[in-house]
């Protein structure tokens, strides 16, 4: 659960609408994580996030008050706030294995594309945060798996929360120190 400083994510079916009206090709994982690396590699919280993020410059700005809309004030929100209640935008785990590592993967593709477009080729990382992009790459070009047991669900859960680190350490390496630099200069 967020911290009552950042808001919830909307509705995930409510953003497959959205997606569905605009046409455009992406899972709602894929695009919450295109947004989530757009913001960590320092890219604007703005109303044209969409354009940005999927590098279509047609497409029109979030309109206020839309799903889209709150999906990137509340991602924004929840990567800024310090109590590190971040969250992956993935369907419920009443969904199964194979559909919810499915959209994992698909997250991590969204988050990849979206960082480098906003951070650059080469954006200046600290060890920890290299490694994690490159963990997040691997990740990003797994299949899911067909079905599993006890062990795989436990497996997944702790791929998610590497993957939430992960995206919290490269907001903190990008956007972060930028940040604290700033207000020491």
């Amino acid at each position: 659960m967020p911290s009552p400083n950042a808001p919830d994510l909307p509705a995930f079916a409510a953003l497959e609408a959205e997606i569905r009206a605009l046409a455009l090709a992406v899972t709602v994982p894929e695009l919450h994580g295109g947004l989530c690396g757009w913001l960590a590699g320092g890219g604007a919280a703005s109303p044209e996030w969409p354009g940005n993020v999927l590098a279509d410059a047609g497409l029109p700005a979030v309109k206020a008050g839309s799903a889209l809309d709150e999906l990137g004030q509340a991602s924004a929100a929840q990567l800024a706030d310090r109590s590190f209640e971040f969250e992956l935008l993935l369907p419920d785990a009443d969904a199964s294995l194979s559909e919810r590592s499915g959209a994992l993967f698909d997250w991590c593709r969204g988050f990849l594309g979206g960082f480098g477009l906003a951070a650059g080729a080469t954006p200046a990382l600290s060890e920890d945060s290299s490694e994690a992009l490159a963990d997040l790459a691997r990740l990003a070009a797994a299949q899911p798996q067909d079905d599993g047991d006890e062990e795989d669900e436990e497996a997944l859960v702790e791929l998610e929360e590497f993957v939430r680190v992960a995206a919290l350490l490269l907001h903190g390496d990008c956007v972060m120190a930028a940040q604290h630099r700033q207000r020491f200069n």
